[in-house]
């Protein structure tokens, strides 16, 4: 029965994602212009190469902030049900932010949140 379950609604979520794709093709409006094919659509002619390759401290440090924002949605449901869970669950989420405490330490000693 769980098998059946899980094969049910896979299949649901892949005939939704597809049904949502194919209706917004074909209510969207369409315009194909040559403005439209300028990288930003602003009709506004480029200047210099439109491929820029960016640093990869930028995306590190984006990394970084996904990583403690979502540590932040772990801690929001956390502090719902504290009270209820007492002291054990103190305890849990105090591993929880030492480990990511080391994390955040580890990032700073190998200088991943130095903007250059």
């Amino acid at each position: 029965m769980g098998n059946i379950a899980i094969f049910i609604f896979f299949l649901l979520g892949v005939i939704l994602v597809a049904g949502a794709n194919a209706l917004s093709n074909l209510i969207s409006p369409k315009s194909d212009n040559l403005q439209k094919r300028e990288p930003y659509e602003s009709g506004m002619v480029t200047k210099g190469p439109t491929w820029v390759q960016f640093k990869v401290g930028y995306y590190l440090y984006a990394i970084l902030f996904l990583i403690f924002d979502v540590e932040v949605a772990f801690l929001v449901p956390w502090s719902v049900v504290y009270k209820d869970m007492g002291w054990v669950a103190l305890v849990e989420v105090l591993v929880f932010l030492i480990i990511l405490g080391l994390g955040l330490l580890y990032a700073w000693k190998k200088q991943a949140l130095k903007w250059e």
